[in-house]
């Protein structure tokens, strides 16, 4: 008798909570939508258009001073001199810009963010690398 008495207990408990959990008349709250020119990536792609500048600046002094591009693709570029480097800069800067707004169209707006961040943190990072090396 016990044991009826709590499964029916149980079973009232589990009906009582599914009527709760379907409200009708309601639309639940959709994510929002962002555009992708707000404040917050106008900011974060000036960060990444400075580190692009400077990781130039510093990889041209440091080809002057007789160090070597470490990478491959970009190497034929960058020992080309100055127009060279902007072409490289150029490419760097749009295919980082492009990813993201790959992303952002594709609708991962938490994937969008995260790879800008990833962008800038290893930008920075590059750009910190070559700093010590000319020091």
């Amino acid at each position: 008798m016990k044991y009826k008495f709590l499964a029916l207990l149980l079973l009232i408990g589990a009906a009582n909570a599914q009527e709760k959990l379907a409200i009708t008349g309601q639309v639940p709250d959709a994510p929002g939508t962002h555009r992708f020119w707000n404040t917050e990536n106008k900011i974060d792609f000036s960060i990444f258009a400075g580190q692009v500048a400077a990781d130039a600046i510093t990889t041209q002094r440091g080809l002057n001073s007789g160090f070597r591009e470490v990478n491959p693709l970009m190497r034929p570029l960058v020992t080309r001199g100055i127009p060279g480097q902007a072409t490289a800069s150029a490419l760097s800067f749009g295919a980082g810009l492009g990813t993201v707004y790959l992303l952002h169209v594709a609708h991962h707006h938490r994937a969008e963010r995260i790879t800008l961040r990833l962008i800038l943190a290893g930008e920075g990072a590059l750009v910190g690398h070559n700093i010590a090396l000319l020091r």
